[in-house]
């Protein structure tokens, strides 16, 4: 018995070791069988796929900063746009591709083949752009033909968007694609080959707040350069917002004030330098920029003689005429050539030497005093001030008060203006300094030359009692969410160079501009509200000393500028406007009419009428 029980356990672990094996083997012969249909009946596609699917870095363009005016309304945000990309390395025959492409844009095929010779050997790996922000029907023809187009994707990033067409464009500014020899100098760290950054405006000069940082998937794509799958990702950070100190319904009265006219209107808070409006006529339109402007449109704007490229608010340089003349009071004041009582005679004209230097008023003022000379704009007064005061003090009191150098606002390319000087002539000219000269640079003629910008920023000084401000853009900067990431304060840049005293009689002269009897914008009154300013009309062309022309009869080019400078209310100011008006011929019938709106506009009185001024013909200064 014991004998059949061990046989019978030898035949049964036999048969365990003989079953296992068979198992075995069917697995390895199943494994074999497998491997033979992988390598040898289907390994030369599953080769190429190997060769061809791949993981890459696919970058994610961060949105751009969004911009609002100081009561929180949006002027600048971002759309989404489709962009026609070719990835090379998936574009393959490359050349059957173009011609097809081409075939379906419109595009030439020499011409995109130069886009991509253009972005060079490094974009090989790298989607090139060939068309930006295509319409949506091209986008739908790419999209059926997506399988006779092989590395060609499109791409859906962020472009910029500007609401209000042309309103602040010299303010706000644009944006335009990076070059080569700025990406080189490292400046800019979130920015790559192709994209945008700012070219003009805040957007220039807020530009490391307003841009993003770029984010970016891993993924997985085919043959066809196709994403199969995303792996990994890493969001874009999007850039922080501006609040501008800007007043959107202010700006755009503005703009619809200066009309046709060339021109500028700048508005600033004397309390704090606060720019409210920076209006530029003509302007532009910012969204002709994205994605780069057509040789067309670009050749149109550099031959338009209105010089719409130009902010005229900081880049135009034109002589203050009559508005300097507030320059000269306080400098006759402090050197203590006149007091609040001097006088002198004003018969129409003033003679120097054996010239006649006419008044604007043929027939004189009469007995006049710094007061009364303010208010009537009288030329032989301030030409007898201005001859006492000499060119050099003169000098010395405007820039102090601002003029003849920049205001530091934080916008590209402002001018500094002109203050002459005797030293001043003699390096220019190699010449002496003529007294005669003297009495042109007291009326704001002559040499002066000043912005739109200085004169604000100078009466808002005025009318704050004696404070400069750099004018200010920009209140804030915010994320995302509204919260405030850093506040820009106030900037003191320094104070006028006179006593209250003499400020308070300058001021006095300015109020009866509009409130004396005999001031020379008293057709801008508004109930209620206190205005005081000064008028100016600045020549041209120059003339000879006390040679007159009958404006009407001149070309419209060659007719003078029209100056307005105001502050209101105006024993407690709340804005301060500057307004210049080429070929207007008269601050009190051109510029002060705009000012009366736009304060009206902001400090509001509804019973006041909006009708056009009408000019004034005994006191047209």
């Amino acid at each position: 018995m014991g004998g059949i029980h061990k046989h019978s356990d030898r035949d049964w672990i036999k048969h365990r070791y003989i079953g296992g094996g068979l198992c075995i083997i069917f697995i390895f012969g199943v494994l074999f069988l497998r491997l033979v249909y992988l390598q040898m009946i289907h390994g030369e596609e599953y080769r190429r796929l190997s060769t061809t699917n791949c993981v890459r870095l696919k970058s994610i363009k961060s949105s751009r900063g969004l911009i609002y005016d100081r009561n929180h309304n949006l002027l600048v945000d971002n759309r989404p746009a489709f962009d026609l990309t070719i990835v090379l390395e998936d574009a393959k025959p490359l050349k059957q591709t173009l011609e097809r492409l081409s075939e379906l844009t419109g595009d030439t095929y020499e011409d995109l083949t130069a886009t991509i010779k253009k972005a060079g050997r490094s974009a090989f790996y790298k989607p090139v752009v060939l068309k930006r922000d295509i319409t949506r029907n091209l986008l739908a023809v790419i999209e059926a033909h997506q399988f006779d187009l092989p590395g060609i994707l499109i791409d859906i990033e962020p472009t910029r968007n500007y609401i209000h067409k042309k309103t602040a464009a010299h303010l706000i500014g644009y944006l335009g694609e990076i070059n080569k020899e700025e990406l080189a100098s490292g400046k800019f760290p979130n920015v790559r080959s192709g994209d945008s950054i700012g070219r003009y405006g805040v957007e220039k000069s807020f530009e490391a707040d307003l841009q993003g940082k770029r984010g970016g998937h891993q993924v997985e794509v085919d043959v066809n350069g196709r994403v199969i799958k995303i792996l990994k990702t890493v969001e874009p950070v999007s850039g922080k917002d501006l609040v501008l100190t800007m007043d959107l319904s202010l700006q755009q009265k503005a703009e619809r004030l200066l009309g046709e006219n060339d021109g500028a209107v700048v508005a600033l808070d004397p309390s704090n330098g606060d720019v409210l409006v920076m209006a530029s006529s003509p302007s532009f339109d910012q969204n002709d920029f994205i994605g780069g402007i057509s040789t067309e449109k670009w050749q149109a704007l550099r031959d338009d003689p209105g010089r719409p490229m130009n902010n005229k608010a900081i880049q135009a340089e034109y002589p203050p005429a009559s508005t300097y003349k507030i320059i000269t009071a306080l400098a006759g004041l402090e050197e203590k050539v006149i007091d609040r009582n001097s006088t002198f005679f004003c018969p129409g004209f003033y003679k120097f030497g054996n010239r006649r230097y006419h008044c604007w008023h043929r027939y004189g003022h009469g007995h006049l005093n710094v007061v009364d000379a303010i208010a009537q704009s009288c030329d032989v007064f301030f030409y007898q001030a201005g001859e006492k005061i000499g060119v050099d003090a003169l000098a010395t009191y405007a820039h102090g008060s601002g003029l003849g150098r920049l205001t530091g606002i934080r916008l590209a390319h402002e001018r500094p203006g002109l203050i002459p000087t005797s030293a001043w002539k003699k390096k220019r000219f190699k010449e002496r300094w003529q007294a005669g000269e003297t009495l042109s640079i007291s009326i704001g003629q002559g040499f002066n030359l000043v912005t739109p910008l200085q004169m604000a920023v100078f009466i808002s000084a005025v009318g704050n009692k004696g404070t400069l401000y750099r004018p200010r853009l920009v209140k804030s900067v915010q994320d995302a969410k509204g919260q405030v990431i850093r506040e820009i304060e106030p900037d003191i840049t320094g104070g006028l160079p006179a006593s209250q005293k003499n400020l308070a009689i300058v001021r006095q002269g300015l109020l009866e501009v509009v409130h004396g009897n005999r001031g020379t914008a008293r057709r801008i009154r508004l109930p209620g509200i206190q205005i005081a300013g000064k008028t100016g009309t600045a020549q041209v062309f120059s003339r000879k000393a006390g040679e007159k022309f009958d404006n009407k009869k001149l070309r419209r080019t060659l007719q003078d500028h029209a100056w307005f400078v105001c502050y209101a209310p105006a024993q407690n100011p709340k804005i301060a406007i500057a307004v210049i008006i080429e070929h207007g011929e008269h601050g009190s019938s051109a510029a002060a009419p705009v000012a009366k709106e736009l304060i009206h506009a902001y400090l509001g009185n509804p019973d006041v009428p909006t009708a056009v001024v009408k000019q004034d013909q005994a006191y047209v200064e």
